[in-house]
């Protein structure tokens, strides 16, 4: 490969939560209790353990190296290098810069949606498991969370329960939903199919889209993501999508993502909202990252991330199967998480979750309590690290934890 995947990344005292751990965060990490001779492998926050790609340094370099960091405005290169990476990567076609906007994070922009399309103490549909982040945004700001549980089908697949979505739409009077695609914490890459159906429930109850796109680089195998917005005329004027190349890059701790709304009402509507806090702008190398990411080759270095991962993923899912009875899990088509299921061992076992949370943290390995998530006995797992770490964590785990 031309770019390095292999070397471990030394992050301990670089700012970097996952190696140095919170205990004020998500998962109280004090009473972690680190086994002598054990290092730790971080496999809790979803950011990855790799160096970017070399071409966002540059680009924050180059500009940093300029001594005056004034008022300015945003350069066109940073909307034709989103115009572009939507059109190589997804497919879309039709998008201008109008249609793009600014938010400090995703999970901010969720919430200026959501002060648009709704009233406070409104009922939101999330679909469940449910990312931790959307379940935060939602009580912060005082909504009602109605899930809809997906279920696995024969196959073990996660698949959206259009029956429940209806039902629960209607009860509960809801017009706003949150869709997560690819799905976080679970890994489905929705199909046009999947996303064309949950459409049609969404418009035939007159509920807007809030749509989570963050992960939508992270494809494995040969799945493909369809932008939410592309697959009909409705979901294209009814949806507010958000992106950023924090996932795809690891540069979550430069802030910065996007909006794509085509609707010139809920466009106008959005901007307005985000002006209203004197303070949603755009940081100068933030720009800079983005105008990094977006070239040439960040198209290669994704190409070889993906291999990256996709590597990873099948030697986790097929270890877990092999070693570790009465683990489940539907082997992810995107992101770099995994959910494993641990009802069945811990029942097997006279174990409760936290406990086989503690037993990993003990020999290092940092994995998440997948409960915060709205799915008990669950816990999810970061493969974002050099091969060699992965098979290491998982051998510390069989050894030591599973079957001990």
């Amino acid at each position: 490969m031309k770019y390095d995947f292999t070397s471990h990344l030394d992050r301990a005292g670089k700012d970097a939560i996952a190696v140095d751990l919170p205990t004020n965060r998500v998962g109280n990490y004090s009473d972690m209790n680190l086994r002598e001779g054990f290092d730790i492998i971080p496999m809790w926050v979803a950011d990855m353990n790799f160096a970017t790609c070399p071409t966002i340094p540059e680009a924050i370099i180059g500009r940093a190296q300029h001594p005056a960091y004034g008022y300015y405005a945003v350069r066109d290169e940073y909307y034709d290098g989103i115009i572009e990476w939507q059109r190589r990567q997804h497919g879309v076609t039709g998008l201008a810069r109008e249609h793009i906007g600014y938010e400090n994070g995703v999970l901010g922009g969720v919430a200026s949606a959501l002060r648009i399309l709704c009233s406070r103490g409104d009922s939101i549909l999330v679909h469940s498991p449910t990312y931790i982040g959307f379940t935060m945004v939602l009580t912060n700001n005082g909504y009602n969370i109605v899930h809809s549980p997906l279920k696995k089908d024969e196959n073990g697949v996660w698949r959206m329960d259009y029956e429940d979505m209806e039902k629960k739409i209607v009860d509960n009077h809801i017009h706003t939903a949150i869709f997560c695609s690819p799905h976080n914490p679970c890994g489905r890459v929705w199909t046009r199919e999947e996303i064309e159906k949950a459409m049609a429930v969404y418009e035939k109850h007159d509920v807007y889209v809030i749509s989570d796109e963050i992960w939508s680089d992270l494809i494995l195998y040969d799945n493909k993501h369809i932008p939410t917005q592309t697959v009909n005329d409705w979901a294209h004027e009814h949806t507010i999508a958000f992106y950023a190349p924090s996932k795809t890059f690891n540069l979550a701790g430069l802030i910065g993502s996007y909006s794509i709304v085509y609707s010139k009402r809920l466009r106008d509507r959005l901007d307005k909202e985000e002006s209203l806090c004197h303070y949603n702008s755009m940081n100068v190398l933030s720009m800079y990252a983005l105008i990094g990411a977006y070239k040439e080759e960040g198209y290669e270095w994704l190409a070889e991330l993906k291999q990256v991962l996709s590597g990873n993923v099948s030697f986790a899912c097929d270890y877990i199967r092999d070693h570790f009875e009465g683990v489940t899990l539907s082997r992810p088509e995107g992101t770099y998480m995994l959910f494993l299921q641990c009802e069945d061992w811990l029942k097997a076992h006279d174990m409760d979750l936290n406990t086989l949370i503690h037993l990993g943290w003990e020999v290092g390995v940092m994995w998440q309590d997948g409960s915060q998530f709205i799915e008990p006995h669950s816990i999810r797992m970061n493969l974002a690290l050099p091969l060699d770490r992965v098979q290491e964590a998982f051998a510390r785990l069989d050894k030591y934890v599973f079957n001990r």
